[in-house]
């Protein structure tokens, strides 16, 4: 059976019965505030684990997406960081600002266990 793409990624609430177990060590966990000032820049550190970082087993990228709200086209790409197998640990920070709310997604990609997603929202005054 075809599904559709969001299907396939894994979050802590909708995983299935036989990957439940997995969301701690795989879900993204974001560290950000959650209030900003609009157009002032802040940090958004995002990191997996823990979890292995071999060849057969690792982390390989985090993604990073904002949903701003009242914007016509959703989400938008904030940034990518890609991890090395045994060189790195699964955790980058990223320095962006935001004019408007919205909710900030991550996603983690593991070469044995699939996709998975966090999100966070962000209120703006």
């Amino acid at each position: 059976m075809v599904k559709p793409f969001g299907e396939l990624v894994y979050s802590p609430e909708n995983a299935p019965e036989e990957v439940k177990g997995k969301a701690e060590t795989h879900a993204p966990k974001i560290e950000a505030p959650e209030k900003v000032k609009a157009g002032e820049a802040f940090k958004v550190t995002v990191k997996v684990g823990p979890h292995p970082s071999t060849p057969e087993h690792s982390i390989r990228w985090v993604e990073l997406y904002y949903y701003e709200e009242g914007r016509a086209f959703n989400p938008v790409f904030v940034g990518r960081a890609f991890f090395a197998p045994g060189y790195m640990e699964p955790e980058v920070t990223f320095t962006m600002k935001v004019q408007k709310p919205g909710v900030l997604y991550a996603l983690a990609y593991c070469n044995l266990h699939g996709l998975w997603e966090s999100r966070k929202e962000i209120k703006v005054e």
